[in-house]
Parts: C-alpha cells; sequence; structure tokens
C-alpha cells in the first residue's frame, strides 16, 4: 500500500506544454509514473511527450481517467486550476507553483474542502513521491529508494536530504509528501503524518518542520494523544532564526515564543517524539527509534 500516489495513479499535468510543466513532465515519465496526458487550453487535441493535450481537466478525466494532478500554472492562475481540478473529479491535487496570492489560497482551499474526498497537496511544495511507483513533483527521484519509512516536510531541500540520509542507514521510503512552505496550503502537517500513520507499509515517520506557525506542535499533540503508534522523528529548521525574520518559505516567520524552532522541540520531545538537532542526524536516529543496526 501507499500514500496519496501509486504505480496505478493516472497523473495529468496542468501547465503541460509550458516550459516548467514541460520539464518536470519529462522527468516524471523517465521515472516510470503513470502519465496520461496533460491540460493546456487551446492545444487540445494535439500531442506533447506523444501524449494527449486537452482543453480542460474534465476532459481528462472523461478521456483519460486521470485521478492525479501536478499543476505547473503561472501564479495568478493556479488558485484556478486547483480548484477545476477539484470540480473535474481529480482526487489528489500537487501544486507546485508558489506566491499565489494569499486571497486566492484562502479560497481555493475552501473550495477543496468542499468536495469529498480531494486531497490538496501544497501550493509551493516539491510533490509527493512513492519510491520505484510515482514521482509526482520536482524530487530527485534517483535519492528515493523503497522501504517503509514515511517522510512529511515543509522543505523540498530537507526531503531530500532526509531520504538520502534514512537511505544510508539501510532504509528506505514507503512515501515522503511534500506539504509546502506557503501560509495557506492544502494539507497539514498534522494530516500528512495521520495519513502515514494510517498506512501498514509505513513503520516510522519523520517529520520535518520549520519555525513559524503551529503546525507541528498540532501534529505533535495529536501523535501523543493517539498513543504514539510509529516511532516519529522530528527536526524544525530555523534554531537560529531571529524574532520577526522570514526564512526563505512565506510561511516560516516566529510570530509569537510559541513560533520558534525551540518552543517546537520542546513540545515535540514533552510527546514522545524523537528530535534530532541537524538533518545529519535522521537516518541514525530513525535506525535507532526502531532498534536496527545502522547500515
Amino acid at each position: 500500500m501507499s500514500v496519496l500516489v501509486n504505480k496505478d495513479s493516472r497523473v495529468i499535468v496542468q501547465g503541460f506544454t509550458g516550459t516548467e510543466g514541460s520539464f518536470h513532465a519529462s522527468q516524471m515519465i523517465e521515472y516510470g509514473t503513470n502519465l496520461v496526458g496533460g491540460v493546456t487550453p487551446g492545444k487540445g487535441g494535439t500531442t506533447h511527450f506523444e501524449l494527449p493535450v486537452f482543453n480542460t481537466v474534465a476532459d481528462a478525466v472523461k478521456q483519460a481517467g486521470a485521478n492525479v494532478s501536478i499543476i505547473f500554472v503561472p501564479a495568478a492562475f493556479a488558485a484556478d486550476a486547483i480548484m477545476e481540478a477539484a470540480d473535474a473529479g481529480i482526487k489528489v491535487i500537487i501544486c507546485i507553483t508558489e506566491g499565489i496570492p494569499v486571497k486566492d489560497m484562502i479560497y481555493a482551499k475552501k473550495y477543496v474542502r468542499s468536495k469529498e474526498g480531494v486531497t490538496l497537496i501544497g501550493p509551493n511544495c516539491p510533490g509527493v513521491i512513492t519510491p520505484e511507483e510515482a514521482k509526482v513533483g520536482i524530487m530527485p527521484g534517483f535519492v528515493f529508494k523503497k522501504g517503509k519509512i514515511g517522510i512529511v516536510s515543509k522543505s523540498g531541500t530537507l526531503t531530500y536530504e532526509a531520504a538520502d540520509q534514512i537511505v544510508k542507514a539501510g532504509l528506505g521510503i514507503s512515501t515522503a509528501i511534500g506539504i509546502g512552505g506557503d501560509p495557506i496550503i492544502g494539507t497539514s502537517t498534522k494530516e500528512a503524518v495521520e495519513m502515514l500513520m494510517n498506512d501498514p507499509e509505513t513503520d516510522a515517520i519523520v517529520m520535518i518542520g520549520e519555525i513559524g506557525g503551529t503546525y507541528e506542535t498540532d501534529a505533535a499533540r495529536w501523535i501523543k494523544e493517539n498513543g504514539n503508534k510509529k516511532p516519529v522523528v522530528g527536526f524544525i529548521a530555523g534554531q537560529t532564526a531571529p524574532p520577526g525574520r522570514r526564512m526563505g518559505h512565506a510561511g516560516a516567520i516566529i510570530g509569537g515564543a510559541d513560533d520558534t524552532a525551540a518552543a517546537k522541540m520542546k513540545v515535540m520531545r514533552e510527546c514522545g517524539l524523537f528530535v534530532v538537532d541537524s538533518p545529519a542526524n535522521i537516518g541514525e536516529t530513525v535506525a535507532k527509534a526502531l532498534n536496527v543496526p545502522v547500515a
């Protein structure tokens, strides 16, 4: 079993024929992702990478059976692309686009939540990968090896670093979910952790967060309330960030004492998580939490 995407996912690219969409579509195809086409309004009826191009997501769902979409649409139009996918019946929507106006995302998130069974990942995220089955995102696929460790991360780069550390420890990845670093995102850390907790093929979870907001502490408290069913290794980026300083992501800004890395790490430890001070220790800490020897 996997989370969100697998070898049977029927994936389309919104913004298929644009520069970014084309580049990453080719990478996903090369990885082995089951890409069934894409959407570029006005180019319906043509082909791209020998796959059909549709004018609308509804056409892609009807004609190609699409159920997963990845969005490479300019920020001004990305919220509409998200809502179009949800309206057409796409079940997993992954939005890579960054810089979407907050007002647009508030409306789009509310709209997606009104559609039963629809999950939005992102925006401003690296995507989702189930190694050796489906890469629906912009991550370097070669870093990820199949295994039983789930990853939830607000940072793309730290997702790849965690995967590399886990693989070097002799373990592998079940599914890695990059939830995105914008202030308004479709799936929270807690919701992503819950998906992996419920996945029988995931034995442990790595949860990577950053300063700002309450996503990580909400997740930690949920993990404790639900009995710490699987070991969770946690890391918070931005440990040296001064108050009021935004660190890369639009959502990563300390707004109060509870938003600091130290405060979040304290809560995570109190909730029974294995907290590391450096991403370099993630792999060995996961191995230790599972009582397996490090490779």
